[in-house]
């Protein structure tokens, strides 16, 4: 008898012409109910689709990772549904689901603000309860274009299929070109929400037609939906632009131009903090810090192959005479050239360069986000020109370096993904024995450390693979913050070599990496997740004193001076506002300590000193305050915990 596998290895017989829905309901009643799409060998098909023997067959509910992706899938289509009936003669484009989410880019006959949200929302609803089928059919690409004869949109979509490669779904009067999979019917649907507009160009191009494009997020229940919005509100009160302009960190202006922060003295000096720490770390494990300057002659990054693979994100070039210079998108050939510019044996390997250099890439207007996704930038970039044998040790090195700093910032809870080259994708440099070689070190070196990783093809560098550190912060996004990488393509093209042991002359490898990356979108994602509330160490102002009354101002700055002579970034507030309103003023910018001087603190030299995210006061002498922050600051302690003090 015919069966099919399950994924506890038992048989289960199934009956000629069975669908996933049947075996799903073998399986039982409840999980059928569950089930939103099925897994067979490996692939997720719609509970429409027919089982074979010897298959291995697996049930996907909605709160599964994958079940999620195709609810929210499902919802994108009623959207554009809800839309179309809401607004006759718009054009669908494209709409994928996106983590947490979906959406949706439409040439909308009309005009939609984010007043319509909520009609359309209620139509979305209509549109489930009528509980309409959601059915695949199979068409050729004349039937497709037929179909979408007034969707220009759709035709170019269309134009780049194979004739048999073509599927439509239907939902009552409603179709799309799409591959699905999809739930069963539209009254699968969970719980969902639209969130925002925005204007997207179609597939990217600022020269192509500016659509609407609409977010939403679905989950499989009330329940996970609102948990989702509570966490959405409290990134909103974190958000680093917001936070940013009210402790007077940095700032943006059309004057200057989009995607370059301005940092005003307290933004500068936490840059100054963050790149000092890495920089101290780094020197204690024998990096040398170097300058390569803003500029780079074009013909460099020809040699190197940046400018065949990187062209796009690269300002165009200054000409004078022959020469074409180009504003510095990236350090790795500069700090080659560093090294070529002496010779070198294998005495002298490892060479470790780095350097908290400024880059500039293009990135489009539309892609720009406050400090995260900035076109000037200043990454802490470093580069190791080692043997092969000893790729391992460095990489350990390496590793040690970014687990060190990452803790310190409270980020603790962080995964590798090791990203891998697609064979088949021409970005990359074709040399498959280098590949295979930085591939095997790489793997090697995660596996000897005993690090746990998700390979993802597709997402190497150019030249190398890569290792890319993912961290949660204290709401638990996940960003990718470090990164290590293995070049055994770059230092070859470049010229770059040492002398053997043997004598004779030999490539070394190159070894990039990133502890922070880029130190604007770090701080973006520090302010995040310290809500602003940074622990002392790393807070741009450390205390300030707040006098009483008038009379009080000069043992204030006696204070000041004392406390500034030890280190501490101290100061007074001079302001004409009430004592009770200072306080309000300087909790708000979220000051680790404030020290209260009155009557009584003059007369007995104390200060009354208020910590951060305490109730209790306490009075303290000068001196025994001074060799507690002392303490505190040089431990580098996360103040309040991972995340940092109140919102």
């Amino acid at each position: 008898m015919a069966a099919v596998k399950l994924p506890d290895g038992k048989q289960l017989p199934i009956e000629p012409g069975d669908r996933a829905r049947d075996v799903a309901e073998r399986i039982g009643p409840r999980l059928a109910r569950d089930a939103v799409v099925a897994k067979v060998d490996g692939r997720i098909v719609d509970l429409d689709a027919p089982v074979a023997d010897g298959e291995v067959f697996e049930v996907v509910t909605r709160d599964s990772p994958e079940g999620l992706y195709v609810l929210r899938h499902s919802t994108a289509h009623a959207m554009a549904q809800a839309i179309l009936e809401l607004y006759p003669g718009s054009k669908l484009t494209i709409g994928p689901p996106i983590e947490n989410g979906f959406y949706y880019d439409i040439e909308v006959a009309g005009r939609i603000s984010d007043d319509d949200m909520p009609r359309i929302e209620e139509r979305m609803r209509e549109i489930s309860e009528r509980d309409l089928p959601i059915v695949l059919e199979e068409v050729s690409k004349a039937e497709a274009k037929e179909l979408y004869r007034d969707n220009p949109y759709k035709l170019e979509l269309i134009q780049d299929l194979e004739d048999d490669d073509i599927t439509v779904y239907r939902q009552g009067d409603f179709f799309d070109l799409c591959r699905g999979p999809h739930v069963p019917s539209t009254g699968r649907l969970g719980a969902f929400k639209l969130q925002n507009i925005a204007g997207a160009y179609w597939r990217g191009d600022e020269k192509n037609t500016m659509l609407t494009r609409i977010y939403g997020t679905a989950w499989a229940t009330e329940k996970d939906l609102k948990a989702y919005l509570r966490r959405m509100e409290e990134a909103r009160a974190r958000d680093h632009r917001r936070i940013g302009k009210d402790l007077h960190l940095f700032t943006f202006s059309p004057d200057v131009g989009g995607g370059i922060p301005l940092f005003l003295p307290k933004g500068e000096m936490l840059r100054h903090l963050m790149e000092g720490y890495v920089r101290e770390v780094q020197t204690g494990h024998g990096y040398e810090h170097v300058w390569t300057g803003h500029l780079v002659n074009e013909a460099l990054y020809a040699k190197s192959g940046h400018l065949e693979h990187y062209i796009d994100s690269m300002y165009p070039p200054m000409v004078d005479g022959e020469t074409r210079y180009r504003l510095k998108p990236m350090n790795c050939p500069s700090h080659m050239t560093l090294f070529n510019s002496q010779a070198h044996s294998y005495r002298d390997l490892p060479i470790r360069y780095a350097e908290f250099a400024t880059l500039y890439r293009y990135e489009k207007s539309g892609e720009l986000n406050g400090l995260t996704r900035v076109r000037s930038l200043t990454q802490d970039d470093a580069h190791v020109f080692c043997t092969e044998d000893q790729v391992q040790g460095e990489f350990a090195r390496a590793l040690e370096i970014v687990r060190e700093v990452l803790d310190t910032y409270g980020f603790a809870d962080y995964r590798v993904q090791l990203s891998m080259r697609d064979p088949d994708d021409t970005k990359y440099i074709t040399d498959d024995q280098k590949w295979s070689r930085a591939e095997k070190e790489l793997r090697d070196a995660l596996d000897r450390a005993g690090i746990a990783y998700d390979e993802e093809a597709g997402e190497a560098a150019f030249y190398g693979p890569k290792a890319d550190f993912m961290a949660r912060d204290v709401l638990g996004r996940e960003w990718q913050l470090s990164t290590i990488q293995v070049d055994f393509i770059q230092p070859a093209r470049l010229g770059c070599e040492y002398v053997g042991e043997d004598g004779r002359m030999h490539t070394p490898v190159l070894l990039h990496r990133a502890v922070t990356g880029s130190t604007e979108r770090f701080m973006g994602v520090v302010i995040e997740h310290f809500a602003g509330a940074f622990p002392l160490w790393l807070s741009p102002v450390q205390a300030v004193v707040i006098p009483v009354a008038d009379r009080h101002l000069d043992y204030a700055r006696d204070v000041e001076l004392t406390l500034q002579s030890h280190g501490m970034r101290v100061e007074v507030d001079e302001s004409l506002n009430s004592m009770q309103k200072k306080i309000r003023e300087n909790a708000r910018q979220k000051v680790p300590y404030l020290l209260i001087v009155g009557d009584k603190e003059v007369e007995s030299g104390t200060v009354n000193v208020r910590q951060r995210g305490k109730k209790e006061q306490e009075e303290m002498e000068i001196g025994e305050f001074t060799r507690r922050i002392a303490e505190e600051d040089v431990s580098r302690g996360s103040y309040g915990g991972n995340g940092g003090g109140a919102l």
